[in-house]
């Protein structure tokens, strides 16, 4: 049960007093062509004869406030003064701290300035501090405040005095929650009590949609079962072609792998071969010059030995014919010894023999260095010739070598191509697989093949065709129902609860207005009862069909003159009793008024001088009393006023030539 909400007391009121009407500024505005406009705390009397304005200054202010509500007239562009094409209605609101807070906290200025201004077209516009806002957000801050201009309690125009009596009950009970701040427990109410006819029609309705979902369920539980074993082999169906893609997959990455391997294993020995050509190309290359090299050295070697074999030649034929010559040279000494007496050669032979035997001397020695030369030219012919050989054989060993590499290299390369044919073929084929494979989830690692995972497929999918009458949607279809009647279930005993609980709110709720109402009935009746006292009359507020928020009201009673008190309606009393009633009423509820700000016009009109005067006399003490320090009141009346005090601000309006005009009178004890 909800907890009683705490009524609004005489401090709570006083705490959200915290501004008041400082000055209203009207500029063509009506009969008003400018006029500044004081007010101040407490009372605030305006008088003067009728058409001379009064009830202009109120309308102003409610117009400002944003109320929609003209007595004069339909059209906001026609209270623009006549001849102007634009009027501005200008309250200044006291905004000085208080508390070490403003009453408007938007503003930073002691003193808040409202303007709303009116154009002959029809269109209009808000200004706070001079700065633009819009008309919803004027609402929004007096409503903070309390302020409410279109509840007649807080600003009653011209003939709402009579208005008010004759409003229906309920009616007025709306019009004082609102202005004492009890209209959110008439909201609460109502709310709760949507609540509880929401949750008993829900109530009815989930019970006889559970009983037809019992009903429907029991059916798709056979077709669920039935759909388990479907959706059992469907995935493992779907298994095994998941399987079978990656299968297919594994199969070429293999192939792929190995491929890849054997064809860099090809290029590797491919680039190794290639080197060794290139090695033995240059070792050919060297061989062809070396051998070159020893064959122009044998050349040279042979020709040396030539000339050394002519050398010898001529040197052992020099010796020969030296030695012949010496022969002869022998025989002639011979021959002269013979013949001379003295058995010497002469000196000619004995020196030819000397010269001929160093020649052949000179011959033997040369011919011996000869030897000795052509000797080495020979060894060294005889090694350059094995040298070329050797040479020979390794330029034919390395051109074999050479010719079988190449051989090697021409095999290696059909070997890449054809590799790089096959690793492509893979390739192609693993690609024209990626389609499936991104759509076969996870990978799967697998040792089977392909064909053994194919036939694993074909066996379950003839399995599966026994099934096919089943829908797709039927494991859904159950599941939804399931949870719907699941749902349903716990809704039912959900709503049970909150109808229960929403009971239990409005109970508790509407306990809290009608004692809120009733606490404030016992603080008002007694004033209100005072009031008419003053006037020998007697009276009741009172609350009718309390039980129910929508149909309760609130009734005043009077009686005059020693009569039964009866309702206050058109028929009963008369105009100033009516006005005298509903100014006690008015009076007596000031303590529980919310709003900073109230004001009646012309709740006078119908008095007699002797109720005027009684009236006012009670006004003033009634709002004297108050422990409200900073309440604003405006009371507009056509009559003389004839009771004064020096508290009482008391403004004369007067009309001259068409033009309004207001002076502050001054009030003596």
């Amino acid at each position: 049960m909800e907890q009683r909400k705490p009524r609004i007391t005489e401090r709570d009121v006083n705490q959200r007093l915290s501004t008041h009407l400082s000055e209203v500024i009207l500029e063509n505005f009506m009969s008003y062509e400018y006029a500044r406009i004081p007010l101040r705390t407490g009372i605030n009397i305006v008088s003067g004869p009728n058409g001379a304005g009064k009830s202009s200054i109120l309308l102003a202010i409610s117009v400002a406030l944003g109320q929609v509500y003209t007595e004069r007239s339909k059209r906001l562009s026609d209270l623009i003064r006549r001849g102007k094409d634009i009027a501005r209605v200008t309250l200044i609101f006291d905004n000085n701290v208080r508390d070490g807070k403003r009453p408007i906290p938007f503003s930073r200025s002691d003193m808040f300035m409202l303007s709303r201004y009116l154009k002959r077209d029809g269109s209009y516009w808000f200004e706070a501090d001079y700065k633009e806002i819009s008309k919803a957000e004027v609402v929004e801050l007096f409503s903070r405040l309390g302020v409410n201009p279109d509840n007649p309690l807080i600003i009653m125009h011209q003939g709402m005095v009579e208005e008010f009596a004759v409003t229906i009950p309920q009616q007025k009970l709306k019009m004082v929650e609102e202005a004492v701040g009890f209209q959110t427990y008439r909201e609460d109410i109502l709310s709760a009590k949507g609540k509880l006819h929401g949750v008993s029609i829900e109530e009815a309705t989930l019970g006889q949609t559970l009983e037809s979902a019992e009903h429907t369920l029991d059916y798709w539980k056979n077709v669920y079962e039935r759909f388990l074993m479907k959706k059992t082999m469907v995935e493992r169906k779907r298994q095994y072609e998941r399987e079978h893609v990656w299968a297919q997959a594994i199969r070429w990455e293999n192939s792929i792998k190995n491929l890849d391997e054997k064809h860099l294993a090809k290029e590797k020995q491919l680039t190794n071969i290639s080197k060794k050509i290139e090695r033995n190309q240059q070792g050919t290359e060297t061989f062809q010059n070396k051998l070159g090299s020893k064959q122009t050295e044998l050349r040279k070697l042979y020709f040396s030995l030539v000339r050394l074999e002519k050398d010898k030649a001529r040197s052992e034929t020099t010796a020969s014919l030296l030695k012949d010559l010496l022969n002869q040279y022998a025989r002639l000494r011979k021959e002269f010894q013979g013949l001379a007496d003295s058995g010497k050669p002469p000196d000619e032979l004995v020196y030819a023999e000397d010269q001929s035997r160093k020649r052949i001397d000179e011959s033997d020695r040369l011919n011996h260095d000869l030897v000795n030369e052509i000797q080495g030219l020979q060894g060294e012919l005889a090694k350059v010739d094995k040298e070329i050989d050797t040479g020979i054989e390794k330029l034919v060993n390395s051109r074999i070598e050479e010719a079988v590499l190449a051989l090697r290299k021409k095999d290696l390369e059909t070997d890449i191509r054809d590799l790089g044919r096959s690793l492509s073929d893979s390739r192609n084929q693993l690609e024209m697989l990626s389609s499936e494979i991104a759509g076969s989830g996870p990978r799967i690692e697998t040792q089977r093949s392909p064909s053994e995972i194919l036939e694993e497929i074909r066996v379950i999918t003839g399995h599966l065709l026994t099934l096919g009458d089943i829908a797709d949607d039927a494991e859904k279809i159950y599941t939804d129902y399931a949870s719907t009647y699941e749902e349903l279930k716990a809704r039912l005993v959900q709503v049970s609860d909150n109808k229960n609980q929403a009971l239990s709110e409005l109970e508790g709720r509407s306990q809290v207005w009608q004692n809120s109402m009733e606490h404030l009935l016992e603080e008002v009746n007694p004033i209100y009862q005072g009031i008419l006292s003053r006037v020998e009359s007697t009276g009741l507020i009172r609350l009718v069909q309390s039980d129910d928020i929508e149909k309760a009201g609130l009734e005043l009673l009077v009686g005059f003159r020693g009569s039964e008190a009866t309702v206050l309606d058109a028929y009963s009393q008369s105009g100033g009793e009516r006005s005298l009633a509903t100014t006690a009423f008015l009076l007596a509820l000031q303590q529980g008024v919310i709003s900073p700000i109230r004001a009646v016009d012309e709740f006078d009109v119908h008095l007699d001088p002797r109720n005027r005067e009684a009236v006012f006399r009670m006004i003033f003490e009634s709002l004297q009393k108050s422990q409200r320090t900073e309440g604003q009141y405006i009371l507009i009346t056509p009559g003389q006023i004839t009771v004064v005090d020096p508290k009482v601000n008391i403004l004369l309006v007067q009309n001259a030539y068409g033009k309004s005009k207001t002076r502050k009178v001054e009030s003596s004890g």
